[in-house]
């Protein structure tokens, strides 16, 4: 790996402008590190990040980046961008995040204490401590469990599973319908919603179990299943993600619609709550706000879903960003929005306590020089 610039950091002023820092744009490149990516948010952005002392991490395996997004202070908003190939399920709070990537699954640790900045404005550093090999399991979203313990959506194997000491993963739950653990990719079994520190709900595209079945039941297959009782408790979803429980009920993307809302259990369909336009993935609920995740539709796998007409009718063009909504109205608050050599996002976490935060990469040098320690009572000076 070329040890290019692993870490873009840009500001976008508080009217919603990206201050100068990559203006030239890129011809198309697979390679993460050529990628040119501007960054536009609401004209409120910082001042609500500000104020409710809160930032994002967001992740994006088309680019194959992880996106910081912060106040610095100074009246803009902090973009800290690193390069993580395939970056998808994040997950964290303001001491340690998770991250899912190509084939392996990594935890990254905060080292600054209270009070402590790096590079005069960051007051989070979140240092790779650990990196899980776990093969190309094509890992979705993540949650962190009552023990301790990680557990993950093994899409490729349609499946939950946790980290295993000697193996790729270890196996703990698989939909009713999936007859056996085979590398096909059955149903996209992709979303995790985690209650009282259990995994709790899960999304599918549909409940195929033949290899790749789930791509000629997008529009009308999806459902949500409890995992604690094998039931499906939603069903008729196009392409749902991102199921969460927050305020009492079960929060999730439509995303063939566009369409973020929640489940009425009693008649097990999905009751929408606000229109966004975009493909949706990714999702994260702090009191009575919800950040969701935008893409453009790949033409080869998403185009003819409803969202092309729920698009025409509103006369509007699909975004690659964020959304913050409300939740008691479904209104957009803020946003931030991507262009360029990006058009897909995957996941997004709220870092609640953190004002603006950095994570440490493996392309540059930083990741050698960077040490941290601590010691027993008595052993140090």
């Amino acid at each position: 790996m070329s040890e290019q610039a692993d870490a873009v950091l840009n500001s976008v002023t508080n009217d919603g402008t990206q201050a100068p820092a990559n203006e030239a744009a890129s011809e198309k490149t697979n390679d993460p590190a050529q990628m040119i990516v501007q960054k536009s948010c609401s004209r409120g952005l910082y001042d609500w990040l500000s104020s409710n002392n809160v930032s994002l991490a967001i992740s994006s395996y088309q680019s194959g980046r992880v996106y910081l997004v912060g106040a610095n202070g100074k009246g803009q908003v902090s973009f800290f961008e690193r390069i993580f190939e395939r970056a998808m399920g994040i997950v964290g709070n303001s001491q340690r995040i998770y991250l899912g990537s190509l084939y392996q699954l990594w935890r990254f640790e905060n080292v600054l204490r209270a009070g402590e900045v790096i590079h005069g404005e960051h007051d989070k550093c979140y240092v790779p401590r650990n990196a899980q090999t776990t093969g190309d399991l094509d890992i979705h979203e993540i949650g962190i469990q009552s023990n301790g313990k990680v557990i993950f959506v093994n899409t490729k194997y349609s499946c939950l599973a946790e980290l295993s000491q000697t193996h790729s993963f270890k196996a703990v739950w698989k939909p009713p319908f999936i007859s056996k653990l085979a590398p096909e990719d059955r149903c996209h079994l992709n979303g995790l919603a985690m209650v009282d520190g259990l995994p709790r709900y899960v999304t599918a595209a549909c409940r195929s179990d033949v290899v790749d079945g789930w791509r000629d039941r997008r529009h009308d297959g999806g459902v949500v299943i409890d995992v604690q009782t094998n039931q499906i408790v939603c069903e008729g979803l196009s392409m749902p993600h991102s199921p969460r429980w927050a305020n009492g009920r079960l929060w999730v993307l439509n995303a063939g619609t566009g369409h973020f809302g929640y489940v009425n259990f009693d008649e097990k369909r999905f009751v929408p709550v606000a229109f966004c336009p975009g493909f949706l993935r990714g999702l994260s609920i702090m009191g009575n706000y919800a950040a969701v995740g935008l893409s453009k539709p790949r033409h080869d796998r998403f185009e003819g879903l409803a969202l092309d007409e729920e698009l025409r009718k509103r006369d509007a063009d699909p975004w690659c960003g964020i959304q913050l909504l409300s939740l008691t109205t479904g209104d957009v608050i803020n946003w931030i929005r991507f262009e360029g050599d990006v058009s897909e996002l995957f996941d997004v976490c709220f870092l609640q306590d953190v004002g603006n935060p950095m994570m440490i990469g493996l392309r540059n040098n930083e990741i050698r020089e960077l040490i941290t320690f601590e010691t027993e009572p008595g052993i140090g000076g």
